[in-house]
């Protein structure tokens, strides 16, 4: 595939191409959940996520699809704290939380600092709170609110591609050396972060994809980071079915990203997780998909790279 389009990839461009955003309430969380996660220490508990309902992110990212559950303006000072109150009573009781926002945690317009006192008193009985930034909006503001923290405070951010063409057209926002003075930022400030990387975004073969997954594994560990999540690209957001239609973009085959995330674990340089929703997205082979996301459940918790599995469809 060619590394350019036939036009320009920018916030109108990505917007107009969009559908209706979903029904929200300004004071609930549009969802949750609790699943398991390989701790630091390596042990494997309960981590809650609660997925805020807030303004849309300000950077209009060409694969993200999180704008379809956001509100059009701010929501209220108080919202938010109210909106994990209302969560945490509907969940087990867990030791690990991430708080997903659609966006930026540190983002002013999406969660008032004013409400950084409120949120963090209804966390203090936790180990770990993790929540999501763009890497431009990494400053001060982190560290009011973990001074504010009883419990750790993680922050996982998007660096997607190292591939310079790419992460551009992504219309990210952001040079590579955003990325790694932001880590660098956190780190020296007992800080840790995690980024999630992208498996074949538009505008790469599948051969492509994996080499540049793995290259940006690579220079996430070395900026810092000590936890990757690997997040396999998806349509439905408008312009990604555009470009699908178009020949720019096709789906990643669950195989790649058994062979990104084997690479990564290999590294030791630190955690690798594979985004195991809905995996059948990108598998043709109904017999083998549930048996290959066990498998990669099993080295989300495990960091050990288990015997592969045997299918016609891996020759």
């Amino acid at each position: 595939m060619s590394e350019s389009t036939d036009f320009l990839i920018n916030d109108q461009w990505i917007v107009s191409k969009r559908g209706n955003k979903n029904p929200v309430d300004p004071q609930k969380p549009y969802g949750w959940l609790v699943e398991k996660e390989r701790t630091l220490s390596g042990s494997i508990e309960d981590t809650g996520i609660i997925f805020l309902t807030n303004r849309e992110c300000p950077f209009h990212c060409l694969m993200c699809d999180l704008w379809k559950n956001t509100t059009d303006e701010s929501v209220p000072a108080g919202a938010i704290p109210n909106q994990i109150e209302w969560a945490l009573q509907q969940m087990p009781e867990v030791k690990h939380l991430k708080l997903y926002n659609s966006g930026s945690f540190f983002d002013g317009r999406a969660i008032p600092e004013e409400d950084y006192r409120g949120i963090a008193s209804l966390l203090k009985n936790f180990k770990t709170i993790i929540v999501e930034s763009h890497p431009r909006l990494i400053n001060e503001k982190c560290l009011h609110f973990r001074d504010l923290l009883i419990p750790e405070l993680h922050i996982a951010m998007g660096l997607e591609t190292i591939h310079p063409d790419i992460l551009r057209n992504l219309n990210k926002q952001m040079s590579l050396d955003d990325f790694r003075n932001s880590v660098s930022f956190l780190a020296n400030h007992d800080i840790s972060s995690r980024a999630f990387i992208l498996l074949r975004p538009p505008l790469l073969s599948e051969s492509e994809g994996v080499y540049w997954a793995e290259r940006s594994i690579d220079f996430a560990f070395n900026s810092g980071v000590e936890c990757c999540t690997i997040i396999p690209v998806r349509a439905g957001n408008g312009a990604m079915d555009l470009l699908m239609a178009k020949g720019d973009f096709s789906l990643p085959d669950i195989h790649s990203l058994e062979i990104v995330v084997e690479y990564g674990i290999g590294l030791k340089a630190g955690r690798i997780f594979a985004d195991v929703w809905d995996l059948g997205l990108f598998s043709s082979c109904k017999k083998c998909t549930d048996k290959r996301t066990d498998r990669l459940i099993e080295m989300n918790l495990s960091q050990e790279i288990p015997p592969a599995l045997e299918c016609l469809c891996n020759g």
